[in-house]
């Protein structure tokens, strides 16, 4: 399995740390904005040939499939545009920065039949993936979910603290991890969708702090604190809260209600989801299915964050 990559910052080189981990897979070819980023991480995981634009990856015959981990803004436009070129697709999170963009691609899917996956990293977290065991094996029920996102980016920085082109997003971005999560975990579809936010950043132009409330059909409900203001522990803490058990994700480790440690061993070959992540796609690929954090099966997360997107709109219209 031949693999191009673009955009070979901070998050993609966790994939290609992924990928050297699984078994008959090539990285072939290493697309960035900088050709000297692009030639030094080519050069790194020993990648034939590097460029500036996605379109030199495309047409390459040694190029089975591609992993985008580009700026938000370019995913949906991307990935159609890798799938137009005959090639397997995994796009990282978010799958787009709009509903509409959102369906174009998943429209694409069908009509190609290629593989289209999203980076839905929860899905595949050891620690996600204990509970959603028990929820399977009707030992544990969701009642309610506590999450949150706190990160401290007040200016265009990644996961290295270097700076990147392009504006990061809460509700595009982040919200989508917790309410793709909420639904998978439930099973159950967003009926009831609230969110309000802080002041948009002078420079930045987003909010830098958000609060989403949600309900599904069958009355779980999530609470979601997202912000790029908080000066402390960073990244997402996932609370579930259920019948039988309350247990706390922090990305690859879980712990019950009390900080109890819970042993994650067996659950996957892995304890890396970025890795686990990788290989769903591959192995998707090469047994020619659709695969877990597809585009169709992700997509009803972006119908809420569309619809959280337009009415946050029309809060700003009423300030």
């Amino acid at each position: 399995m031949r693999i191009a990559l673009a955009g070979a910052g901070a998050f993609g080189e966790k994939h290609l740390d992924g990928l050297k981990n699984i078994d008959g897979v090539e990285i072939t070819s290493i697309i960035s904005r900088r050709a000297e980023q692009a030639a030094e991480v080519a050069a790194k995981y020993g990648a034939k040939h590097s460029g500036t634009e996605l379109s030199e990856a495309l047409e390459r015959d040694d190029v089975d499939a591609v992993i985008l981990c580009t700026p938000t803004q370019m995913h949906a436009e991307q990935a159609i545009q890798c799938m137009n070129a005959g090639k397997h697709v995994q796009v990282e999170i978010p799958l787009s920065d709009s509903w509409a963009d959102a369906q174009a691609v998943l429209d694409k899917q069908k009509e190609t039949g290629l593989v289209c996956m999203v980076g839905h990293t929860r899905r595949f977290n050891p620690s996600h993936q204990f509970v959603k065991n028990r929820i399977d094996a009707g030992e544990f029920n969701i009642q309610a979910m506590d999450i949150e996102t706190f990160f401290f980016r007040r200016k265009n920085m990644n996961a290295k603290g270097q700076p990147r082109s392009w504006t990061d997003h809460l509700l595009w971005h982040h919200s989508a991890h917790s309410i793709d999560i909420f639904q998978y975990m439930t099973g159950s579809k967003v009926v009831t969708a609230n969110a309000i936010q802080g002041p948009r950043h002078p420079e930045l132009g987003i909010a830098m702090d958000m609060s989403i409330q949600l309900k599904t059909e069958a009355g779980q409900i999530l609470t979601l604190a997202l912000s790029f203001n908080n000066d402390g522990p960073l990244g997402t803490f996932f609370r579930y809260i259920g019948d039988t058990a309350t247990y706390i994700a922090r990305y690859d480790d879980l712990v019950t209600g009390r900080e109890e440690p819970i042993d994650l061993s067996g659950v996957a070959v892995s304890s890396n989801g970025i890795e686990l992540q990788d290989r769903e796609f591959i192995a998707a690929i090469r047994e020619g299915r659709e695969p877990n954090s597809s585009v169709a099966s992700v997509l009803d997360c972006y119908r809420v964050i569309g619809e959280l997107a337009a009415s946050l709109e029309e809060q700003d219209g009423w300030s």
